[in-house]
C-alpha cells in the first residue's frame, strides 16, 4: 500500500539512532538550547527575523491569536476572515478567543482564497485575515497582501502544508505579519509534535515568548525583563512567579528541538523531492479532462503536501476514488472540506451567511493521495498512471 506517510522521520534509521544517543547524554529534556537552536535555524531558512517553537501547529495558531489580543492589535468581537477550505484548528482558536470567523471561499483552480473571493466579504469590517496555504499551493499572495494593506487588515498565514513553496520570489509564510507551521509527524519534516510561528515584528515576538509559557517574563531579554518589572513594581525574587498576561503552556521539549535540528538539514532535499513528484503528477493530470486543472503558473516552487484529484462530476469522483483504493493507495478528503458544514461550526457559529460553493464542490468531488519525499520511482509511476483517464 502507498501510504500518506511512510515513516516517522526522513532518514528514519539515522535519526532514531541520533535521538537515542541524545536522550542518553542529555542533562535536561525540557525546553532549552536545542529548541533555541532550532528556532534560529528555522528563522534563517524561512528568511524571517524571529521563529518561535511551540508544542504543535495547532498551538501555534492559538498562541499567535492570543498574542495579538494581548498587545491590542485584535480585540474580542473582531471579525477574522478564514479560509473555508482548511483545518479545524485554523478556526477553533478564533472562536475560543471570542473573535468572529468569516469563512471565505476558495478558487477551484488554486484551492485557495483569492482577492476576488475576499472582496465578497466586507473588507472594512474585517480586522484580520488568517489564510491557509492549502497543500503547497496559493493564490496571488502579493495581491492579497496589497488588499490587506489597503484595508488596514492584519494578514496571517497558516503555512503548515506549504513549507518551501514559493511565488513572486518569496516563500509562502512571508507575505503576512506572521505565519504558522507544523512539524507534526505527517508534515514536511517531523519533530513528532511541534509547531513554529514566524514574524519580523519584535513586539509580537516578545509577547509570543510570554504567551508560550504562562505569561511570565523569564524567556525575554534581560533589558526587557527589567522594563516590565519596573512598570509593575516587581522585584527579581517575586518575578519568578509573576504573570503579566493571558497565556498557556505551549512549550516544546528538547527532544522535539533535537529532532528539528536533525531534520532541518534535509529541508532542501525534502522540498525538491516533493516538487519533482508534483510536477510529474501535474503533467499527467493536465492530460485528463475528467479532472479539474490546477493553476500553478504563478508559483516558482510547489512544495506539495499531498496531490489533489478534483473530479468534474460526482460519478467521476466515485470512479476515481475506487480506482485509487483498488490500487492500494491511501486517499483522504481534501483537508476538511467546507468548514462551514462541520458540526462544530454549525454549533458555535450557526449556518453560515456566506455560501462557500467552491469549497463544498472540492469536498464532495475531491480527494488527495500521497506525495511524500520517500516515494519510490515505482510508486510515482503507479500514481502517474492512476491519474490517466479511466
Amino acid at each position: 500500500m502507498i501510504k500518506l506517510m511512510k515513516s516517522t522521520f526522513y532518514k528514519e534509521e539515522k535519526t532514531k539512532k541520533a535521538l537515542a544517543d541524545f536522550i542518553l547524554q542529555a542533562e535536561m529534556l525540557s525546553m532549552g538550547a536545542e529548541c533555541k537552536e532550532f528556532e534560529r535555524r528555522f528563522a534563517e531558512k524561512q528568511g524571517r527575523k524571529y521563529a518561535l517553537f511551540v508544542s504543535s501547529g495547532s498551538m501555534a495558531n492559538l498562541v499567535l491569536l492570543q498574542a495579538l489580543l494581548n498587545i491590542g492589535r485584535l480585540k474580542r468581537g473582531d471579525r477574522v476572515a478564514v479560509s473555508s477550505l482548511t483545518w479545524a484548528t485554523n478556526i477553533m482558536p478564533v472562536l475560543q478567543l471570542g473573535l468572529v470567523p468569516v469563512a471565505i471561499d476558495c478558487e477551484k483552480e488554486t484551492l485557495n482564497v483569492s482577492v476576488k473571493t475576499l472582496e465578497k466579504a466586507d473588507g472594512t469590517d474585517i480586522k484580520a485575515i488568517f489564510l491557509t496555504n492549502v497543500l503547497g499551493f496559493s493564490d496571488d499572495m502579493s495581491a492579497i497582501k496589497k488588499w490587506a494593506e489597503r484595508n488596514g487588515t492584519i494578514f496571517l498565514e497558516d503555512n503548515c502544508e506549504s513549507l518551501g513553496s514559493k511565488m513572486h520570489g518569496t516563500l509562502l509564510g512571508n507575505f503576512g505579519l506572521a505565519s504558522t507551521f507544523s512539524t507534526y509527524v505527517g508534515h514536511h519534516f517531523s519533530t513528532i509534535e511541534g509547531g513554529m510561528i514566524c514574524t519580523d515584528d519584535e513586539e509580537l515576538h516578545d509577547m509570543l515568548l510570554m504567551v508560550r509559557a504562562h505569561g511570565w517574563d523569564r524567556n525575554l531579554a534581560e533589558e526587557k525583563q527589567k522594563k516590565l518589572r519596573d512598570i509593575h513594581g516587581v522585584d527579581d525574587f517575586f518575578a519568578k512567579y509573576t504573570f503579566y498576561d493571558l497565556a498557556y503552556n505551549a512549550r516544546p521539549t528538547e527532544i522535539n528541538g533535537f529532532l528539528g535540528n536533525e531534520q532541518i538539514q534535509y529541508w532542501d532535499e525534502i522540498v525538491a523531492k516533493r516538487e519533482d513528484n508534483f510536477r510529474r503528477f501535474q503533467e499527467a493530470a493536465a492530460l485528463n479532462d475528467d479532472l479539474l486543472p490546477l493553476e500553478v503558473d504563478h508559483m516558482e516552487v510547489v512544495s506539495n503536501f499531498a496531490m489533489p484529484v478534483i473530479c468534474k462530476t460526482q460519478e467521476l469522483f466515485e470512479l476515481y476514488r475506487k480506482k485509487f483504493s483498488d490500487a492500494q493507495v491511501e486517499i483522504r478528503p481534501i483537508i476538511a472540506g467546507d468548514m462551514t458544514k462541520q458540526p462544530f461550526y454549525k454549533k458555535y457559529v450557526g449556518e453560515a451567511a456566506e455560501e462557500c460553493e467552491n469549497a463544498r464542490f472540492i469536498h464532495e468531488q475531491g480527494f488527495y493521495f500521497p506525495n511524500n519525499s520517500e516515494l519510490t520511482e515505482e510508486e510515482v509511476q503507479l500514481l502517474v498512471s492512476l491519474l490517466g483517464k479511466k
